[in-house]
Formats: C-alpha cells, structure tokens, sequence
C-alpha cells in the first residue's frame, strides 16, 4: 500500500522499543525512533549542535541523547532538553499502517 506523500522508513519490527534507527531518503538523513508505549516518531536524523547522527544516540524516555557531547531532546517535540543542544529539531509526521512506518517528509 503506497500512501499519496508519505515515505515508507522502515518495518514496526526494525525497531526495538525504546530505540532509534537512520533512515536515509535521497539526500536527507532522520531519525526513527519507537517508545517504550510502541509510539513511532521521527525527526532531523543530525544534533542540531555539532551534526552527529542520532541513530548513534541513547533513547531515554522520550529523549534522544546525542551521542558526542550528550545533548538531549524530546523526540515527540524536537525541542531541545539538555545543553549543549539548544537548537530544536524538526519533527516528521509518522502514521503506521499495516506494520510499516511512513514519515511524511514535504
């Protein structure tokens, strides 16, 4: 099933709970992310501070933690949480459907 503007990023099961993969599309890099209640989100897959891939990271919650200098931010939200990240990431619209993940990326 193709969904009209949405991407397929991955499978619900590439994914373990409370986790983040990179999903790479064209030339632009995100961050997949599953919590620990089985939500599926997605963002800007580079810390807007130093631009180290996330995927990299530690999920914490809702916060991904950047993996060079541990600056946190709320996945759900993009906003940053702990410095040095102060930068907010932009967040993608994600839906599920029949156990793949869509990221809406336009």
């Amino acid at each position: 099933m193709q969904l009209e503007g949405w991407i397929e990023a991955c499978t619900v099961n590439d994914i373990e709970q409370e986790d983040v993969i990179r999903f790479d599309y064209e030339n632009r890099t995100f961050a997949i992310y599953r919590s620990q209640d089985n939500g599926y989100y997605a963002t800007d897959g580079f810390c807007t501070h130093e631009k180290v891939h996330l995927a990299n990271g530690l999920v914490i919650g809702h916060w991904i933690e950047c993996p060079k200098h541990n600056g946190r931010f709320d996945y759900t939200t993009g906003q940053a949480k702990k410095r040095p990240a102060c930068e907010r990431l932009t967040t993608y619209p994600v839906q599920v459907v029949t156990d793949k993940v869509y990221i809406q990326i336009n």
